[in-house]
């Protein structure tokens, strides 16, 4: 029955159920159909709930999509992206590097997938296109440039992560820096090395569409990187927590929207209904995870899963290989929220009886779910470049511009499972 209901929840997803009525009525009707449960089960689902609404770890999540939601609004990001399209667009490949950086930028200030997507959909897309960039290059690497911000801190990935592998948030973010990083040198070389073997695919920009200086750049990105000290320093030397960082970020945020003079009462009650409609989503699918959760552990799924491999696999990397495969396949239909959420917590009890350490498993969880975003035919980032951009790309353009940052995000997961001092070099 516990196995039935997995197959159930993920077929009525696959057919575009909502996540949390999914996973709560599938733990409804399973907790009917066992006489062994029953639905006293869900006795103990009201403090579950308490629990988990008053977690001053999941608080940071709204606060982060807030900040990133009036850093888009603010203007900020769109000034560092035409001012670092303007100085390296010069060599080949410059631009798509140049998307590269930002959406690294992005993703250690915003964090949110959908705006820096868009925004540098809008934005770069064009211009590249018109610079006579190859339409699969470049919205490919729109779209994985945009995915950065579900590895690098702060990570709304890694808040869930940490709340559901009671990991510590601090170490998870400073845990994660290395693999980040690397998966934007990753981005780059590739780039430098496809763009001079087949230089007419990502050619130098024309002097014509050059207006920025270097003066201009360093105006740009300097607000963006003291917002990233703060709020990154603050976790890192232990000053403040996930969820006071995060707060001041949401300050910090709006100190450049005013300086930036596009702070009104509009744009400030548009950011906070986008984030509560984000928020209320994510929630109101941990709880509907969390009924789905009482009822598997009650019926005996947990212990049937650590019974399969304590059975039939006798090896650590075998276990790690068979979470990642299943992790990444169901990447193609599901979104990462009900990965980390339903998944996840099944994975954990046998990570635990096999010695592996949480905080290197948390970080490979987190690069392999990176992946979701790109792959099809779910892909979120797909659908946003396309949403973005309308006509000017097609979604075959957009689905073979992204399989070569697929393969590299599963090249830089295979080297942090092979060197795991990346994660802990910091830690």
């Amino acid at each position: 029955m516990a196995i039935l209901m997995l197959f159930i929840a993920l077929g009525l997803l696959g057919v575009g159920i909502p996540v949390a009525f999914v996973f709560g009525g599938a733990a409804l009707v399973a907790a009917l159909l066992s006489p062994d449960v029953g639905l006293e089960v869900f006795n103990v689902l009201p403090f579950r709930i308490y629990g988990i609404m008053s977690n001053s770890t999941l608080m940071a999540v709204p606060l982060f999509i807030l900040m990133g939601l009036l850093l888009e609004r603010s203007g900020t990001a769109e000034k560092l992206l035409i001012a670092m399209t303007s100085m390296f667009g010069s060599l080949k490949g410059g631009l798509a590097i140049s998307v590269v950086l930002v959406g690294a930028v992005l993703a250690a200030t915003m964090g949110i997938v959908s705006a820096s997507v868009v925004m540098m959909s809008l934005i770069a897309l064009p211009l590249m296109v018109r610079a006579g960039y190859s339409k699969e290059l470049s919205s490919g690497t729109i779209a994985a440039s945009g995915t950065l911000g579900q590895i690098i801190p702060p990570s709304v990935i890694l808040i869930i992560l940490g709340d559901v592998m009671n990991i510590s948030v601090g170490e998870l973010f400073v845990g994660a820096v290395l693999p980040g990083l690397l998966l934007v040198t990753l981005y780059i070389v590739y780039i430098i090395v496809i763009s001079h073997l087949k230089p007419h695919i990502a050619p130098p920009l024309s002097d014509e569409d050059r207006h920025g200086s270097f003066a201009s750049l360093v105006w740009a990105i300097t607000p963006m990187l003291a917002l990233m000290i703060v709020v990154l320093g603050s976790i890192f030397t232990g000053i403040a927590s996930p969820s006071e960082s995060a707060a001041f970020g949401v300050i910090g945020a709006a100190v450049l929207a005013m300086l930036n003079k596009t702070f009104n009462p509009t744009m400030l009650y548009q950011s906070i209904r986008e984030t509560l409609k984000l928020s209320g989503m994510i929630f109101m699918i941990l709880i509907g995870a969390t009924a789905f959760s009482l009822v598997f552990n009650e019926l005996g799924g947990t212990d049937q899963v650590i019974e399969f491999f304590g059975n039939h696999v006798d090896s650590v990397w075998i276990f790690i290989f068979i979470a990642m495969m299943v992790v990444f396949i169901l990447g193609f239909f599901i979104d990462f929220i009900e990965i980390s959420f339903i998944i996840v917590p099944i994975l954990i009890p046998v990570m635990h009886a096999y010695g592996i350490d949480p905080l290197w498993f948390a970080i490979l969880l987190a690069m392999n779910l990176q992946t979701s975003f790109l792959t099809p035919p779910f892909g979120l980032s797909l659908f946003f470049v396309k949403g973005a951009v309308g006509d000017l790309v097609t979604s075959g353009q957009i689905y073979k511009g992204i399989i070569p940052f697929v393969l590299l995000q599963i090249l830089a997961l295979g080297l942090v499972m092979l060197f795991p001092n990346l994660v802990f070099a910091f830690v």
